[in-house]
């Protein structure tokens, strides 16, 4: 992964939070400003488990991990946009009772 300002990079993954812009293999993804904050955390966290939790403290700004359906939404929608099958997904995998992960190949 790197990182410049305001860019982060992880393998085809490049996430500009300016526009709110993703960018898979050439193909341009744009995202709502909460769709950018999370890619960002997950994009920051590869290969590592996130769990629901820190994701809505960091997303959301909100202790209450109680109701994670929005999250569960914006996963579903970030699916949507950058898996070639997001039934299937490649790259945002769910960690059944723990969280999700970002897999990218180098």
């Amino acid at each position: 992964m790197s990182q410049q300002k305001n860019v982060i990079q992880a393998g085809e993954l490049i996430l500009d939070l300016r526009r709110t812009v993703l960018n898979k293999g050439g193909s341009e993804f744009h995202l709502t400003p909460k769709e950018a904050k999370l890619m960002a955390v997950l994009m920051n966290n590869i290969g590592r488990v996130v769990s629901r939790h820190q994701i809505m403290k960091e997303v959301w700004h909100t202790d209450n991990g109680d109701d994670t359906r929005t999250l569960d939404v914006h996963i579903r929608w970030l699916r949507q946009k950058i898996e070639d099958n997001p039934r299937i997904p490649e790259y945002i995998l769910t960690r059944r009772s723990k969280g999700y992960e970002l897999r990218v190949q180098d």
